[in-house]
């Protein structure tokens, strides 16, 4: 199973709980060419192969232009992608689990190299904005949806 370093000088763990069936979460949130239509944080977002262990997909937020490729994925259940973008080694990990018609949603994710140690702390808080935003989207376009 693919985790984030553990030793990256950023290291943010965040979750939610959606009111939604994990079927309307999990496609929401897999759905990578759709994430600017409910994530005002993504211009862009292009996937060039079925979303699978080795494929890459290449994105826009905040400025920055990300290709991410796909580590492990378990439909429904957890999703792993990672890569450089800017001198950044990002590994973002996500969870998806169902319980009494809701799911809860967990993102941790890790940031490490050289712009990462030069800007720890506004970098970390960045990442922390970053994902509570993305959690707060998917909150509510899926609970809208549902």
């Amino acid at each position: 199973m693919v985790t984030i370093d553990e030793t990256a000088p950023v290291i943010v763990r965040l979750s939610t709980v959606i009111d939604a069936p994990l079927t309307t979460v999990w496609n929401l949130h897999t759905d990578v060419a759709a994430w600017p239509t409910w994530n005002t944080d993504v211009e862009q977002a292009e996937l060039d192969a079925p979303l699978a262990p080795g494929n890459c997909f290449t994105w826009r937020t905040h400025g920055l232009d990300i290709t991410s490729t796909v580590r492990e994925l378990v439909p429904g259940e957890r999703i792993v992608w990672g890569g450089p973008a800017a001198g950044i080694t990002g590994i973002h990990v996500w969870t998806f689990e169902e319980a009494g018609g809701r799911v809860t949603v967990r993102t941790e994710e890790s940031w490490s190299g050289a712009p990462v140690d030069a800007a720890t702390d506004e970098l970390g808080k960045a990442l922390h904005d970053s994902l509570e935003s993305w959690l707060s989207h998917l909150k509510a376009r899926a609970e809208h949806a549902a």
